[in-house]
């Protein structure tokens, strides 16, 4: 183990990706959610430790971001992990919902700021 290394973590990131860097998907953000698969496809292959640890902690609903801290794992490296899990059928990815781009009420954006004058 090197100076910079966590006490604890006995395995390099990398090593959990076998090497790779890239994800092989675009589908997920910091805040896209995950949610592991019920019950889980009994064709898929056994999954790596690291994999399974994502499963429990998708049983319920969990962004990306969220996951990584988690497992105190880079982002990246969780990605790339997930990809895997998603290209298995093993989890489901829900992008984030879309903000509407309507313009704002400006009578209502008035009103909030004639009250705040008041107070």
């Amino acid at each position: 183990m090197t100076a910079g290394d966590t006490p604890g973590r006995l395995v390099r990131p990398f090593t959990l990706t076998g090497g790779r860097t890239r994800p092989s998907r675009s589908d997920f953000t910091l805040i896209t959610t995950v949610t592991a698969v019920d019950p889980q496809p009994a064709s898929a292959a056994r999954p790596q430790p690291e994999h399974l640890r994502i499963l429990r902690l998708c049983a319920e609903p969990v962004a990306v971001a969220e996951l990584a801290a988690r497992l105190d794992l880079p982002v990246s490296v969780v990605v790339i992990l997930l990809c895997d899990l998603l290209e298995a059928g093993r989890i489901t990815a829900r992008p984030p919902r879309r903000v509407s781009r309507t313009a704002p009420d400006l009578d209502l954006l008035q009103k909030v700021r004639d009250g705040l004058g008041r107070l």
